[in-house]
């Protein structure tokens, strides 16, 4: 139970930081507006459409490194394992996913917010 607490007061921090690095993230913000990626639960972007220009592919697999790195940092910090890590900034990321935009449904199939 202490973990969850202290979760949940490290994610804010965590996601001031992703929303900073995501502003400052024009390409991926365009992406993401294109509809060529999307916000998944796991804490990662997805691919969308297949049909997206290779650009983009490379866009998604950079974003993803940064991402698995500072979740991997956060959780060796905090002692508690990286699936913990992704799965609450991911759901915080799909919260957060503006309108008009793609996310990963449980189902498994991508969704306009």
């Amino acid at each position: 139970m202490k973990l969850h607490l202290y979760l949940r007061r490290i994610v804010p921090f965590l996601m001031a930081m992703m929303l900073a690095t995501t502003l400052h993230a024009s390409p991926l913000n365009d992406a993401k507006q294109a509809g060529y990626l999307g916000e998944k639960g796991d804490g990662y972007v997805g691919l969308v459409s297949n049909n997206a220009p290779s650009s983009i592919k490379q866009l998604m697999q950079e974003i993803n490194l940064k991402r698995r790195a500072k979740y991997r940092q956060i959780a060796g910090k905090n002692g508690t394992s990286l699936r913990s890590v992704e799965g609450i900034v991911g759901q915080k990321l799909l919260d957060r996913t503006p309108r008009g935009t793609y996310m990963l449904s449980p189902s498994g199939s991508w969704v306009k917010k």
